[in-house]
């Protein structure tokens, strides 16, 4: 067997993460029309501790990296790289869906104006990536110790507000597993090591962790829903951040074993470009699952949800293929040289090119 990149399952992992989002969207999405619940939702029941938690995690995993540089070049690679994308498709999206759809300009300009404030759709990840880079960025420059800091972000997580601006209600729920990347980063990553040299025993383990888990989710007073999960004993307070914790590094050591695996490179590709699919599988999404209740092609809600689910990332990885192979529109997921702030102040970098999107996770 070759050998493997020990770090693969890092984008192995961001390739669980994106199948996890588009999953879930693709279920409760399906499962809003049919009023319906499908298979697919009891597996997203199931991942619904550590799902978004897995996701911010990874995303602040090499941080510690790249922590110390410059304001500027951080900035730049950290904020205004996330910051492009969202407005980009943003406008996008908005645009089809009002612009064209509804033919409301004014509408859609000032959805637009709104969306710089209070993240629209599936798209506030990207936003709150380049939130919590630019606050754990100050935390640092500031010499906040994570003594502080850390103990502030998990009781923001167990209490849980809901506040009337949707950027509060999600920073308090998940930057604390961002920053727990940041500051565990170089820990986690031995641990995957450890675990892919006692394979047997790392497996045996997480054949533990699913059933604690599994039980917990499932335990009396849950409810799959066609649009939601309730969970049972794992939405306590303080035992959601316990099982998030463990569910995220069960999911990596996971990875870490998966891709020792021959049949593992088409998921440590797709982590690769987990970006792409990401902005652009929710216009693919909305067309398919139209179509489909419409025609009647599919009826039954959880073979139509995996359907929407495979079509949807496959229909960007092919936008993405043609724009790569044609060379037009590399500016929906490639950052230009006018949008670097770098080359725009005559920073000093070896090659000002432009910036991929999936370039989200190593630097």
């Amino acid at each position: 067997m070759e050998k493997i990149d020990r770090l693969a399952w890092v984008d192995a992992a961001k390739g669980v993460s994106i199948i996890l989002v588009v999953m879930m969207y693709s279920a409760y999405n399906t499962g809003e029309y049919t009023g319906q619940v499908g298979f697919l939702h009891y597996v997203i029941g199931f991942a619904t501790p550590f799902r978004m938690p897995e996701f911010f995690l990874i995303s602040g995993l090499f941080l510690s990296q790249v922590i110390a540089r410059p304001w500027l070049q951080f900035v730049d690679r950290r904020v205004v790289h996330y910051l492009y994308f969202y407005v980009l498709w943003v406008t996008i999206m908005l645009g089809l869906k009002i612009g064209v759809y509804e033919l409301d300009l004014s509408k859609m300009l000032k959805e637009l104006a709104f969306a710089m404030v209070q993240p629209y759709g599936v798209l506030w990840f990207v936003y709150l990536l380049a939130i919590f880079g630019l606050v754990t960025k100050l935390f640092y420059q500031l010499s906040v110790p994570a003594w502080v800091v850390l103990p502030v972000a998990i009781g923001l997580e167990v209490w849980s507000p809901h506040s009337a601006s949707y950027v509060v209600t999600q920073f308090a729920a998940y930057f604390v597993f961002f920053y727990l990347g940041f500051l565990t980063g170089p820990a986690i990553l031995k641990l995957v090591d450890l675990c892919q040299r006692y394979s047997a025993r790392a497996w045996a383990a997480l054949c533990v962790w699913a059933l604690v888990n599994g039980v917990l989710v499932f335990s009396p007073g849950y409810e799959v829903q066609p649009v939601g999960m309730q969970m049972g004993s794992a939405v306590l307070p303080g035992m959601h951040f316990v099982l998030a914790v463990a569910g995220t590094l069960a999911l990596c050591i996971a990875c870490g074993l998966v891709v020792q695996l021959p049949f593992s490179r088409w998921l440590v590709w797709l982590g690769k470009h987990s970006l792409v699919v990401y902005l652009a599988f929710t216009i693919p999404m909305s067309l398919f699952r139209a179509v489909a209740l419409k025609t009647g092609l599919i009826t039954d809600t959880g073979l139509l949800s995996v359907s929407v689910m495979i079509v949807s990332i496959v229909s960007s990885l092919i936008l993405y293929a043609i724009v790569r192979a044609t060379g037009i529109g590399n500016f929906l997921f490639e950052r230009p040289r006018w949008a670097w702030l770098l080359h725009r102040k005559g920073g000093s970098v070896d090659a000002v090119t432009a910036t991929p999107a999936t370039a989200v996770v190593k630097d």
